[in-house]
């Protein structure tokens, strides 16, 4: 990742103020000749929504490395914030809607600003967890990005709850997420039974990770895929 723009002045946001910055990630085969770069427009303070996180860029280079399952899919990221994941599936050739809290305007501003800033269309879209209304009821994505959306305990019910319901929406479709494991794979256990859904691939971070990223990543960052239990493969790979 290569930090571009430092801006002197500060964007308002109510009484307080912060200072933004322009960060460019590379994606490519080759560290020092990219197939493309992607530019975000973030918080110096690392403030949720609005901050790159390490998830979301392990997340992104998996997208990236994962590309001829992306050409034109259907995809929804789930508490998008800076949105690298998917717009990185965005410049794959994917039918991209960006998700993110309904009541955050200042989010969802700011996922406009960064389309616009990469040139890609995508669809902007409030949505609130564990909230039905009638946007919920069109969405049929096949696949479905999470990046660092498991922080909040109190929030994964509501998670889980518009995921699964995203998975039966559109048979045949996967939530691709990546977390910080701090309790080994209890949570994600826990959780794919109590939703009736099934983790089928389980990866640490570092295992598909070029080694000029990773080693700017710290803490125990994993991948997991999870399907419909139904729909799940009979061993996990």
């Amino acid at each position: 990742m290569e930090t571009e723009v430092n801006n002197s002045g500060a964007e308002k946001s109510g009484d307080t103020s912060a200072m933004t910055t322009i960060s460019r990630h590379n994606f490519g085969d080759a560290a020092d000749e990219p197939a493309f770069s992607v530019s975000i427009i973030e918080n110096m303070k690392e403030e949720y929504g609005l901050f790159v996180w390490p998830c979301s860029v392990v997340l992104a280079e998996y997208v990236w490395q994962q590309r001829s399952r992306f050409f034109q899919a259907s995809v929804l990221e789930l508490g998008a914030g800076t949105c690298l994941p998917g717009l990185v599936a965005a410049k794959l050739g994917a039918d991209v809607t960006l998700t993110d809290d309904a009541g955050r305007s200042e989010v969802l501003d700011n996922m406009r600003r960064v389309c616009h800033l990469n040139e890609l269309k995508c669809k902007i879209l409030g949505l609130t967890w564990g909230v039905w209304d009638e946007s919920m009821f069109s969405l049929s994505p096949t696949i479905i990005l999470g990046a660092d959306v498991l922080y909040d305990n109190s929030a994964f019910d509501n998670l889980f709850a518009t995921v699964t319901f995203l998975l039966q929406n559109s048979p045949g479709s996967v939530f691709i997420t990546t977390y910080h494991n701090r309790s080994g794979h209890r949570l994600i256990e826990f959780l794919t039974v109590k939703w009736g859904l099934k983790c089928v691939k389980l990866l640490d971070s570092f295992s598909f990770m070029p080694s000029h990223k990773a080693s700017a990543l710290s803490g125990n960052l994993q991948l997991a895929e999870i399907v419909l239990n139904s729909e799940a493969a009979e061993t996990l790979r």
